[in-house]
């Protein structure tokens, strides 16, 4: 595998930009997470400076780059930024547009698995989609019923299926060649399991087709079983 596609997350609060860039690293603890925000004495707005030194960064030595933000002119700064780069590094950069939570959760867990820039991209801006309230997760979240290996199993660790479990779970099943389902939902998306809102004692139904589909139910059937090394 080669170098992983870096995330640059670009916010008018210098806080939020770090706070989220401290969530997504919990999802991708091997992808490079940069934060770019604030303006330079710690008020509201963004800087050109401070996004252009983020992407050289995320775009040494030949990296790929894919850009989050949060308001319009967030998205102004960042354009304004790759005006000025090198064309051959502004070929190695693409801007997300999508929400810059959920976005950037679903574009971390993507790079983390190996995905180029585009892939990066689709899974950040498909990001708002997917993610449903755990109420309506049954209906609006759910993905068709799958035929092949089969198993139930219940959640263990206290706090179930939350954000670091839900990340552990998802990459594990991307990177087996096999669609699964778990509790109706894909579970290679980070952000459907979260959404399930699955907590202690809940019993999910795990389904997979694919020539890996049993070693992927039994995968996440041993990690669920573990409580993902949780209580």
């Amino acid at each position: 595998m080669g170098r992983l596609v870096s995330l640059v997350v670009v916010s008018h609060s210098r806080q939020l930009a770090a706070g989220v860039a401290e969530l997504a690293a919990q999802m991708a603890p091997a992808v490079t997470i940069l934060a770019a925000g604030g303006l330079p004495d710690g008020g509201i707005g963004t800087s050109f400076d401070a996004v252009q030194a983020a992407l050289e960064q995320a775009t040494s030595q030949g990296g790929q780059a894919v850009v989050l933000t949060d308001l319009g002119s967030a998205v102004l700064t960042a354009e304004s930024v790759l005006e000025f780069l090198e064309p051959e590094v502004v070929d190695r950069i693409r801007l997300a547009d999508a929400p810059l939570v959920e976005g950037a959760v679903a574009a971390a867990v993507e790079a983390e698995n190996g995905a180029d820039a585009d892939a990066v991209v689709a899974a950040a801006q498909a990001a708002g989609a997917q993610y449903v309230s755990p109420q309506s997760a049954g209906a609006t979240g759910s993905a068709p019923p799958l035929e092949g290996e089969v198993a139930t199993v219940s959640v263990r660790n206290a706090m179930g299926l939350h954000a670091r479990p839900a990340a552990l779970l998802a990459r594990s099943m991307a990177a087996l060649d096999a669609q699964v389902t778990i509790g109706g939902v894909d579970g290679a998306s980070v952000l459907a399991l979260m959404a399930l809102g699955a907590t202690r004692g809940r019993e999910l139904e795990i389904r997979a087709t694919g020539a890996q589909a049993r070693e992927a139910v039994d995968t996440a059937v041993s990690m669920i079983e573990d409580g993902f090394g949780e209580q």
